[in-house]
């Protein structure tokens, strides 16, 4: 029970960058979103490769390899 936070990538074919955007829900409060970018092709690739590595990325409970990595070992 507490805030969750999901991030999607989208890839345009045509500039060769991804943006980022960042969806948060609050438990207590207002949902939010964010975007970031743009992230090179070669950064979300690398990205979108570390998210696959997991078999259940939605997890929020996983503690894989891929998880850690991805946050840094900065898991609650």
């Amino acid at each position: 029970m507490g805030d969750e936070y999901a991030e999607s990538y989208y890839l345009c074919e045509i500039c060769g960058v991804y943006t980022v955007v960042v969806m948060y829900d609050r438990f207590l409060g207002e949902e939010e979103s964010s975007v970031r970018g743009p992230l090179t092709r070669a950064e979300g690739d690398k990205m979108i490769a570390l998210i696959r590595r997991c078999s259940e990325p939605w997890d929020k409970t996983c503690r894989c390899e891929a998880h850690r990595e991805y946050f840094g070992d900065w898991l609650d």
